[in-house]
């Protein structure tokens, strides 16, 4: 089942996705909420009723009931988050970030899944990415692959994580990357260079479509695991490709360490972290490696940034700069004298 948040006639509206139509749930069954914070509480009870109407969908019925998508907007999946993640799952990703730098590759990788909150208020679906001048200073795309939370849960097992998995989603962590790493010098981040745009959509897909997909997790680790083919164009032009398969650690070991001690709560996106390849920092880094005169690409106001992963639907946004004279870059102060 694929789900969405539209908005239709003025009001943001949870629906069933298919065949370039959407089915409003609350339409098809009053007893279901209008808002997908309000199902995922609901919990197993609302999803199987979901499901069930899905079923028919499939099976033709409510075509009365059937909202062409031109007529409507879609928004971010889960457009309020209670909360947002970022992981970092994929060794491939980090082990050529890291060469591209000349530094060592981190042991502690290996021994346990990291992640940092990003904004959750600025998660936004397809469409227009506002940015800043400032952003502009190295622009970048981050393609990965996000779960939403379905289940509230609390010092929870990777063996038993998976099922506090109401969905899987596209995720792109846009990233101003001057601002990110100017930031971390001072070990604390990201924060002003990820906390504008996080993008997911577009639509909620339920794990039971995943299964044709399913493969065993790496040597040595726990939980799901999915040969999902992840691609990237900006302007129409590929610029990356990876597989969620080549996830090292899986969402069910992010979750883990996510809910130890603390609550999950339905609503909580986490992203993967970033594929192999899957962003110009990486691409660049890599490209300028092996020739000196690698063009390094970043990007710009206009570009049209379109990712698709097997499975989980094709998100296409597009950057728009915000006409501004306001520069954090400008605040800066001089360092003091000793």
């Amino acid at each position: 089942m694929k789900l969405v948040t539209a908005l239709y006639q003025g009001e943001e509206t949870l629906a069933i996705f298919h065949n370039d139509s959407i089915y409003p749930v609350q339409k098809l069954d009053s007893s279901l909420p209008n808002e997908m914070n309000s199902f995922l509480r609901l919990g197993e009870t609302a999803m199987n009723k979901a499901k069930a109407l899905n079923e028919a969908i499939l099976g033709g019925a409510h075509q009365d009931q059937a909202i062409a998508l031109s007529q409507s907007t879609l928004l971010a999946p889960v457009p309020h988050p209670t909360s947002c993640r970022d992981g970092y799952a994929f060794r491939q990703h980090v082990a050529a970030a890291r060469r591209n730098r000349k530094v060592e590759m981190i042991a502690e990788f290996d021994e346990y899944p990291i992640f940092y909150f990003t904004n959750h208020n600025a998660v936004q679906g397809p469409g227009d990415i506002d940015c800043m001048p400032d952003h502009f200073n190295k622009l970048d795309f981050e393609l990965e692959a996000a779960i939403v939370v379905g289940k509230k849960g609390r010092n929870i097992t990777a063996a038993e994580a998976d099922n506090y998995i109401a969905g899987y989603l596209i995720m792109n962590d846009m990233s101003a990357r001057t601002l990110q790493m100017e930031e971390m010098k001072l070990n604390l981040g990201p924060a002003k260079g990820k906390d504008f745009s996080t993008v997911i959509g577009p639509y909620l897909v339920t794990p039971d479509e995943l299964e044709q997909y399913r493969i065993p997790a790496k040597a040595g680790h726990t939980g799901a695991n999915y040969n999902l083919n992840m691609k990237c164009w900006v302007n129409g032009v590929q610029v990356s490709e990876g597989n969620m398969g080549d996830m090292d650690w899986t969402f069910a070991e992010i979750l883990e360490r996510c809910a130890y001690g603390v609550d999950i709560h339905p609503g909580d996106v986490i992203g993967s972290g970033t594929v192999g390849t899957g962003c110009f920092l990486e691409l660049n880094g890599t490209g300028l490696l092996n020739d000196p005169n690698y063009k390094v690409q970043w990007l710009q106001p206009g570009d049209v940034v379109e990712m698709e992963i097997t499975g989980l639907g094709r998100l296409s946004n597009t950057i728009k700069e915000v006409p501004s004279d306001f520069s954090l870059f400008a605040l800066k102060k001089k360092p003091q004298q000793a």
